[in-house]
């Protein structure tokens, strides 16, 4: 006998639109779909040609922890959706269908810029440093797949932290800072430019949900998983910190003009805002956090 399945989008509920999710579905609709193979390279190749050997080196450098980045979360991103899909949150899993999506559209975008203008068909893991391994080949993927057999508050709180705060909030966002700094500030590399912007857009999003997410889980639960967000990010930040520091001592002169303590500050910055706008879950009310207020 087939059991019975009630199915909430024909139901007297349908859909609510007023959460915060269906808000980031839409804007994800709209400004999401944009494709990897249609940004000109063209004028990328003319200048990459221009650039010196020490640049070349230092944007693959960045390239590469961002495709591998972008690889690791597309792998690694299915038990979270699992998870809210378990729990029957239908409007906040319609708008992580995106999510797979858009990292697997970062993936491609980043390999194209390898092949198609940096020419680069050599292995680029040899620019992955210890603390960029110890994020991306061990707390990312391991905090995801715990949810396969955890789904306690406390791991989807650590796994978002991990995945949305620490990769997202604090290492993306300062990796956009860096090419800012190369590209837009010299004037080259325009096809990059864009793909960093669109990226930027999508990963807003991402970020947005991350903190829904963290303060819905702490509206819901209270001190628990507020005190495991704290704890999360304050084993993860270390290594975030490292792996800037790793880049800047591959170099004995870093090309571009750049320096280690204003990325340092600028990771510290976005570490603090994000813990910041979480602590405010503490005081508010599961409505107004469903509601996005």
């Amino acid at each position: 006998m087939t059991a019975e399945r009630a199915f909430q989008v024909t139901g007297a509920r349908g859909l609510d639109h007023s959460l915060l999710p269906m808000t980031l579905w839409r804007k994800a609709k709209k400004l999401g779909t944009w494709d990897p193979l249609d940004i000109d390279l063209e004028q990328d190749r003319r200048d990459w040609q221009a650039l010196s050997a020490a640049e070349h080196e230092v944007l693959l450098h960045l390239t590469s922890l961002f495709a591998a980045g972008e690889e690791s979360v597309t792998v690694d991103l299915l038990p979270l959706i699992g998870v809210i899909a378990q729990e029957g949150r239908l409007e906040e899993e319609i708008y992580l269908t995106s999510f797979l999506w858009e990292e697997a559209k970062h993936v491609e975008a980043f390999r194209r810029f390898l092949d198609v203008v940096a020419g680069s068909g050599a292995d680029l893991s040899r620019f992955h440093s210890p603390s960029y391994r110890a994020i991306f080949a061990d707390e990312l993927p391991a905090a995801l797949q715990r949810l396969r057999h955890d789904s306690s508050p406390v791991a989807q709180a650590e796994a978002s932290v991990t995945y949305n705060m620490i990769v997202e909030g604090v290492l993306a966002e300062t990796g956009y800072h860096a090419y800012h700094a190369m590209l837009e500030r010299n004037g080259i590399l325009p096809g990059m430019q864009q793909i960093v912007s669109l990226l930027k857009k999508d990963e807003s999003r991402h970020i947005a949900y991350g903190v829904f997410l963290l303060s819905r889980l702490t509206a819901e639960h209270g001190e628990e998983v507020w005190e495991a967000i704290q704890r999360r990010m304050g084993e993860l930040m270390p290594l975030a910190i490292g792996t800037i520091g790793e880049i800047f001592d591959a170099y004995q002169e870093m090309p571009f003009g750049l320096e280690l303590e204003s990325f340092v500050s600028f990771a510290s910055a976005q570490f603090e805002s994000r813990l910041a706008r979480l602590e405010r879950a503490r005081g508010q009310s599961l409505e107004s956090v469903l509601r996005g207020r």
